[in-house]
Parts: structure tokens; sequence; C-alpha cells
């Protein structure tokens, strides 16, 4: 298997067991295959999720910021069915939400295919979210920190479903071609200029 999944911090991956334990953040969660869950559930495939910071796709190296470990919620049959995610606080890691819908089951689909690929890569996701997308980060160092910012120039982002119009999901995408393309999206249109 070619994907080295990076271990999540313990608080991370405990925030969310507690949550999914906790009657009243599940029934207060927008996840109804949560609340209507039968068995036991597990938290699986931990990510690190980084967020594309703002002003480094205009001709400046990349960089990102990690934001939160996401965890896939399997139910008993094995199926993903939410998600559930922790973040970073100034007390150490918390429960931030859980979240189900198309991301999931393309994460998921995503993943598989990359441990098809012939090259080992660390996996992570990568949100961009003034086009409201989400990628697989595929990282091709595998011995880096999953909170390291940069990506090496190996990597590989792999939009996931629904991705932006003109932007083809399960699709492999070398880091450096794909920014440009994300930079072009994120920058806003010039203002029009009316005589007077």
């Amino acid at each position: 298997m070619p994907l080295h999944l990076p271990p999540a911090p313990a608080p991370a991956l405990r925030s969310i067991v507690t949550a999914l334990g906790s009657p009243t953040a599940v029934r207060e969660t927008r996840t109804p295959a949560l609340k209507s869950a039968q068995g036991s559930l597990t938290c699986e495939l931990p990510l690190p999720v980084h967020v594309l910071e703002q002003g480094t796709t205009g001709g400046t190296a990349p960089r990102t910021r990690l934001s939160g470990w996401r965890f896939l919620i399997k139910g008993a049959d094995g199926r993903a069915m939410a998600a559930g995610e922790s973040m970073l606080t100034a007390d150490g890691w918390a429960f931030s939400h859980f979240s189900e819908g198309p991301y999931v089951a393309s994460t998921e689909l995503a993943l598989r295919q990359a441990e098809s690929l012939s090259t080992p890569y660390q996996p992570r996701l990568l949100t961009v979210p003034g086009l409201y997308m989400l990628t697989l980060w595929l990282h091709g160092d595998l011995t880096a920190d999953p909170a390291s910012p940069l990506p090496a120039p190996g990597d590989l982002l792999v939009p996931l479903a629904p991705a932006p119009p003109g932007i083809a999901a399960h699709r492999p995408h070398r880091f450096a071609d794909l920014l440009p393309v994300l930079a072009l999206r994120l920058t806003p249109a010039p203002l029009l200029r009316t005589s007077a």
C-alpha cells in the first residue's frame, strides 16, 4: 500500500471518540446518518486538514496551515457514513464538528484510487475556502511532520467531488500545475471604471 497515514495526535482522536459517545453532540449535529446509526462506530483514516493560505497563489511559494484532523466514521458494516473533525485550540485538540455528504464518499474513493499508484505518499486534505473546494493532497515526503505547510516537488492534488466547474474530480494534478488554475479563480475581477 503506497499510502502512509500519519498518526493523528491522540487528543484529536479522543475528542472525536468522546463526541461520538455524547448523545448531545450527536443529537445536535446535522448528520442524520449518525443519529440513526445502529451498532458500534469507529474512527478511521486520520487525515490532517490544511487550508491554502490566502495570497500564496500569485507567484510566491504556496503555503498551507494545519487547521485540524478529519476522521472517517464507519458503521458496523464498514461503510463510511460521516466525518468527524477536531481543531487545534489554545488548550489543545478539541472536537469541532461532524459532517456527512458527498465529500465523505469522495474522500474514501480518492484514498482507494491513491492506493493503486506506484509512488508512496502521505495523504492529507487541502481545502481552498475561496472555491468551496476540498482535495486529497498526496504529499511526497513520507517522513514529514503532518503539520508541515510546504508541498514537496512531486506532490499531487486530487480534487474531491463536487469539484468547482472546469476542474475534474478524482483526477490527480501536480500541485505546481493546479495552483495557477486556482490562483486565476481566486483572483478578484478588476473593477470596471465608468466614465462620468
